[in-house]
């Protein structure tokens, strides 16, 4: 199997085989149409269960696996979104019923403090009050209080799960504020003096243990990134896009989340649970590896800077799926796990060029020629002259000085073969069966 992340259609899913069994189980609950953007934006909630375990990652430094994890589910209003709402509430049972019970004694700190004349001491805080699942209005000096918490009581991660992606300036304070509550988050660093806020008035400076989800439609995803889209704060959020699709006169259908249900969901949850230590799982550093240079032939063959540097997070996140789904399958890699890795970088990197593909490419605001990501290679005819790939570079708003570094670059990976009789570029049998153009969905690349 193969993806184009340059076609209109969405990359189809790989079958669920040996270890990712979970994927298939997981949103059986879900309507047809929702099962395949419900699997990667679940992850966020399924990791926050996770708590002390590491993992060394292809760049040879150490990684935790629970905290991290942000995802942004797209798609017009009315398409099935809230469905992801359904499903983290389902995930996040035992948070809410733990959340409950410090609510309560939140309560009952907060009566004492009103019921205490001022001139005697106010009992202070416990400290081992925090939330793992805390609601989506939940403000800045609270959030950060909160992560304080979780720190000070084992380095617990928190979950948010966002309506409207806006919320997330809220809780950072400000839109420009965001993007480092975002960096932290996705990097798993401390809050930096933008967080250092308390009830008390105490700076506190914690290490920001935070899994979000948030929707919108694609007009307020444009507006959300617009003006950080080369910033980093764009590629640590996973992009999962829901196309419109057909007409269909039916209302999506939903199945009940059962007994039987909830009881294996439990089963799965206590494994990532129960997981502790620092491991390094080898085959999943060498689908890493393997992805790296695949998104290095995407990018030229698109000549894009921007799509190689998007792609570099797009991997580490994909990675830390997989881990998840290694710790699911009992600490145990299948080639399955590797295939849903490698899916899980190409739909991200499809769901962006739906939604930003013109955002993307870096275009000065006066020029009016098309934008956006394209495959240019598989835009020409095949022959094509060095004159041809010019003219769609200018088209493209790219410099025609650039045609002929990028042919050098074509004929050095094997995409293009040169004619001397002709003065024609070939597009070369290994190129036309997929590679460097397309994933291949094995676990190999």
């Amino acid at each position: 199997m193969t993806y184009d992340i340059f076609s209109p259609i969405p990359p189809q899913e790989p079958t669920t085989g040996k270890g990712t069994e979970f994927l298939k189980f997981f949103t059986s609950k879900a309507s047809a149409k929702m099962r395949q953007p419900l699997k990667p934006m679940a992850f966020p909630a399924l990791s926050a269960h996770i708590h002390d375990v590491e993992m060394k990652y292809s760049d040879g430094k150490t990684y935790e696996i629970g905290p991290g994890q942000l995802g942004h589910l797209i798609g017009v209003s009315g398409i099935g979104k809230r469905e992801l709402s359904h499903l983290v509430a389902v995930l996040c049972r035992d948070f809410d019923e733990h959340d409950q019970g410090d609510f309560q004694r939140l309560a009952q700190w907060s009566s004492q403090m009103k019921t205490r004349s001022a001139n005697k001491a106010k009992p202070e805080r416990p400290s081992d009050i925090y939330f793992l699942y805390p609601p989506e209005d939940i403000t800045k000096p609270a959030f950060a209080q909160n992560a304080q918490a979780l720190e000070q009581n084992g380095g617990l991660t928190q979950y948010l799960n966002l309506s409207e992606c806006e919320a997330a300036s809220r809780i950072a304070g400000s839109k420009s504020q965001m993007s480092v509550l975002i960096r932290n988050a996705f990097d798993v660093e401390r809050g930096g003096g933008q967080l250092r806020c308390s009830e008390s008035g105490i700076s506190a400076n914690p290490v920001i243990r935070l899994c979000m989800t948030m929707s919108s439609t694609p007009e307020v995803a444009q507006a959300f990134y617009k003006r950080d889209m080369r910033n980093g704060f764009f590629s640590r959020i996973n992009i999962v896009y829901v196309p419109r699709g057909e007409r269909i006169g039916k209302i999506p259908k939903q199945k009940d989340y059962d007994e039987e249900y909830l009881a294996t969901m439990d089963q799965y949850l206590q494994r990532l649970k129960n997981a502790r230590g620092s491991f390094h799982v080898k085959q999943l550093n060498r689908v890493a590896d393997q992805l790296a240079e695949e998104m290095a032939d995407l990018a030229n063959l698109a000549d894009s800077d921007e799509l190689f540097e998007i792609s570099h997070r797009s991997i580490f996140a994909a990675w830390k799926k997989a881990a998840v789904l290694w710790l699911l399958n009992d600490m145990t890699y299948t080639r399955s796990i590797g295939e849903w890795m490698v899916y899980f970088v190409f739909y991200d990197l499809w769901s962006r060029l739906q939604v930003f593909n013109q955002m993307i490419c870096e275009v000065p605001s006066d020029d009016t020629r098309k934008r956006g990501q394209v495959n240019m290679l598989e835009s020409l005819p095949n022959p094509f002259s060095e004159q041809q790939l010019e003219n769609l570079r200018i088209s493209l708003g790219k410099s025609k000085e650039g045609t002929k570094h990028q042919i050098s670059v074509w004929t050095n990976r094997n995409f293009v073969t040169f004619s001397n009789q002709t003065g024609l570029y070939t597009k070369t049998e290994e190129y036309l069966k997929g590679a460097g153009l397309t994933g291949n969905a094995d676990g190999k690349v």
